[in-house]
């Protein structure tokens, strides 16, 4: 569908669908009819309408939109009524001191931490109440700041395991017969495996152990199995921290480079400014839990509120710090 100009489906000797290619990769009778396993046939033909294609309004759902979480921890108060949104196919950088709360709002978004008040949506649905893993099947993906893989396994065995939990057949009977439903679910993996090594440049270590990987090459495998998700947000909690100079500077191109392809919006916690700021289209900055700047990175970083925060009030720190530029 997205090298051809024009497509017909065919299903039982029947043309199911025809039309061009922009209007049937819209369409979600086409992509349940293909994807998705025991979906209805229809007894007659259908044709694509054209339709006309509608902006993303900057004030219609959002990816992700966070209302008033507080999260406290006995007296103290790590995240304090944070509201913050995060536009359709938007790269967003969260700066702030340590203690500021930035990866605190990050548990509470990915809910590996239940938060005390206020509310996240995605796409405009309250996923306040669900676990980890609903919140991954309804756009979230987050990764942390230690890639969590399986040092012993290649790189295709680790990116093959990250479709596991996405498995329609799960049968060991099945499985041990070698059932045609599971051939064609091992197949579909294979290619998805596949799909991400090129994507990702990682060709030449498919076959590489993890362990054996430098941080950066972990930290782009890492990437892989959560873009092999086809999440509508990424949470990335420090994904240049470890990294040589080099494989930073290959790290920005990347993030961008998987925001073009997969159309989903970031959300990045780090603290190197340098990488951000040339990474994300708008910052905000978080001191006590709580956003206190927003605009693009240079707004942000010259907004006296931020740099207070990073340098206190007192004139002579500032100006040892240098004139900003």
């Amino acid at each position: 569908l997205t090298l051809a100009e024009r497509a017909w489906f065919l299903e039982k000797g029947e043309v199911r669908f025809t039309g061009a290619t922009a209007d049937l990769l819209g369409r979600d009778d086409v992509l349940r009819s293909v994807f998705l396993a025991d979906a209805a046939v229809s007894s007659s033909p259908t044709t694509a309408t054209p339709t006309a294609v509608v902006p993303v309004s900057p004030d219609g759902p959002a990816p992700l939109e966070v209302s008033g979480v507080t999260k406290r921890f006995g007296g103290i108060t790590a995240v304090n009524g944070a509201s913050l949104r995060v536009s359709e196919r938007e790269i967003v950088g969260l700066i702030g001191a340590n203690g500021a709360g930035k990866t605190t709002l990050l548990d509470l978004i990915s809910g590996f931490m239940p938060s005390d008040e206020g509310t996240i949506a995605v796409d405009g649905v309250d996923i306040s109440g669900l676990t980890p893993h609903a919140r991954a099947w309804a756009g979230l993906g987050r990764s942390f700041q230690a890639a969590r893989l399986i040092p012993s396994l290649t790189v295709a065995e680790n990116l093959a395991i990250g479709f596991e939990r996405h498995l329609l057949w799960r049968d060991h009977a099945a499985a041990a017969l070698r059932l045609p439903a599971l051939l064609r679910q091992e197949e579909h993996v294979a290619w998805s495996v596949g799909d991400l090594v090129e994507l990702m440049h990682l060709a030449r270590y498919r076959h590489t152990l993890v362990g054996a990987l430098s941080t950066g090459t972990r930290r782009v495998v890492d990437l892989a199995m959560l873009i092999g998700q086809s999440p509508r947000i990424l949470l990335l909690d420090e994904p240049a921290a470890g990294l040589a100079q080099r494989e930073t500077e290959a790290l920005g191109p990347m993030l961008r480079r998987i925001q073009a392809e997969t159309g989903c919006a970031m959300l990045v916690v780090e603290h190197d400014m340098p990488f951000l700021a040339g990474l994300c289209d708008r910052m905000i900055a978080m001191e006590l839990g709580r956003p206190i700047a927003s605009g693009t990175p240079a707004e942000v970083m010259a907004d006296p509120a931020v740099i207070a925060a990073y340098l206190g009030n007192d004139s002579a720190a500032v100006n040892r710090s240098g004139a900003a530029t």
